[in-house]
């Protein structure tokens, strides 16, 4: 099969960390995984290590960005249900409003009861993007049912969550769902051996869930990254049974492999796992596989996202693919700041080759070619 063009890819949930936690990641090196992933444009997420809840901050966020960013980056607004007058002062910067119903990086969570209240305030051309587990997705749905409005659940993970979203959209609420490469490719079987390198939120699932997820693609939106890169220092704060800190970091790209047993204090460790470069190949792989089409690919990748976000691209704004070329992902020359993947040692078929931005080639054979503050910002 020859080189194959596709548009270039969105992808509406990464955590480039900046600013507040730029030895995890920054705008730089996160735009430029995206670009080496097939990414041309990407949504930050607001759960910075000072929220993003007011428009000071966010206009501060957006000035950083502008001289950092080598891909088009988008952004989210967040709340906690305390700052519902700052909702009109965004409402012309922002994508969406992200609200946590369960803890994750950045201590900030929201108590359900404000859903409605948010719901009502939000406005109504932006989706409200929630980060919930099976019964806050049950809560979620509830008001929705009393206040109709665009909501986004991102990255369904269980097939009691994603059967909840399914019967939803049958009930002809307006809903939309995301799903992360790690909970369609890895499972709570591989959490053993990956050990810190395989925790995020929400977790790895059962082989039921994962093939639950597989058989109901089609009711799937959009494939979320949730690039949400740690250092391998931080993952590894746990406790090791039988290798040191420093046997584990040199064998870093061998951990997909590793039948190290891994004692874990899981309050020490942070969750979230990078997947900027390693999604599209995950992906390609499965065509080759037969498990989807390049059309889904499509579909979920791009064509999802910019329909749910209202995110229109150039023409000129496309990538090409080698659908035939194989390598192992620990083999990869990572851009992310962080350096490793859960899926290393992993072996896959299907990558991007160059990366084109309105025309202008900016990612070339595993090099950026574009200059920093050369993305654009939307809206």
């Amino acid at each position: 099969m020859a080189i194959l063009r596709l548009p270039g890819l969105i992808d509406p949930h990464v955590h480039l960390r900046d600013p507040g936690l730029t030895h995890k990641e920054d705008f730089f090196t996160g735009t430029s995984a995206a670009l080496a992933g097939g990414y041309t444009t990407i949504i930050d997420m607001p759960n910075n290590k000072i929220p993003i809840t007011t428009k000071q901050l966010l206009n501060e966020k957006i000035k950083i960005a502008k001289e950092k960013i080598v891909s088009d980056v988008g952004f989210y607004f967040g709340s906690m249900g305390d700052n519902l007058d700052e909702f009109e002062l965004v409402a012309d910067k922002v994508l969406g409003l992200k609200i946590y119903l369960n803890q994750t990086t950045g201590n900030f969570t929201l108590d359900s009861h404000k859903l409605e209240q948010i719901f009502k305030a939000f406005p109504h051309n932006l989706p409200v993007l929630i980060h919930a587990i099976d019964e806050s997705t049950e809560q979620v749905i509830q008001v929705l049912h009393s206040v109709k409005r665009p909501v986004h659940i991102v990255h369904v993970s269980s097939k009691f969550q994603l059967g909840k979203v399914i019967e939803a959209k049958n009930n002809n609420l307006p809903i939309t769902c995301g799903v992360t490469p790690h909970n369609l490719f890895l499972s709570e079987a591989d959490q053993q051996r990956l050990g810190p390198f395989g925790m995020m939120k929400p977790p790895l699932r059962s082989q039921k869930d994962v093939e639950f997820l597989w058989k109901n693609l089609m009711a799937i939106d959009c494939i979320e990254s949730d690039h949400a890169p740690h250092t391998t220092e931080e993952k590894m704060k746990s406790e090791v049974n039988n290798l040191s800190l420093r046997a584990q970091r040199s064998n870093l790209n061998g951990i997909a492999t590793s039948s190290a047993s891994w004692r874990i204090p899981r309050n020490d460790i942070p969750y979230g796992v990078p997947g900027l470069e390693t999604t599209l190949p995950l992906l390609l792989t499965a065509v080759n596989e037969q498990k989807l089409s390049i059309e889904d690919v499509i579909r979920l990748c791009s064509d999802g996202p910019s329909s749910i976000f209202g995110i229109k691209q150039d023409e000129q704004t496309y990538i090409e693919i080698d659908p035939n070329l194989k390598f192992e992902i620990g083999n990869l020359k990572f851009h992310t700041k962080c350096g490793w993947s859960p899926f290393d040692g992993m072996k896959v078929k299907g990558k991007v080759v160059k990366t084109y931005l309105r025309g202008e080639k900016v990612f070339e054979d595993g090099q950026i070619l574009a200059k920093p503050g050369s993305g654009g910002i939307i809206p």
